[in-house]
């Protein structure tokens, strides 16, 4: 994992290397908007389609394979962000 871009303050963009279930790699991006209540945070990842990957997607989606780890992710961001100073 290697940050490879900021463009302060609205995205961050990361280079993931995977090595299981499969070697891939794919970036991630991570980009910030003002909201009324806060701050808006989305989280995208996009690599090549592989034969693997698209072997996996006949049988189950994306979403259901890291949807969770996103959810959990973006949570845990969260929690980090809206923590009192120390």
């Amino acid at each position: 994992m290697e940050i490879t871009r900021t463009d302060e303050p609205t995205r961050v963009v990361v280079d993931l290397a995977f090595l299981k279930p499969f070697k891939s790699s794919s970036v991630t991006t991570f980009t910030f908007a003002p909201e009324s209540t806060g701050t808006r945070v989305t989280w995208t990842m996009a690599g090549p389609r592989t034969l693997a990957v698209r072997m996996m997607g006949l049988f189950t989606s994306m979403d259901k394979l890291v949807g969770g780890d996103f959810e959990k992710g973006l949570a845990r961001l969260k929690s980090v962000v809206e923590a009192p100073a120390a």
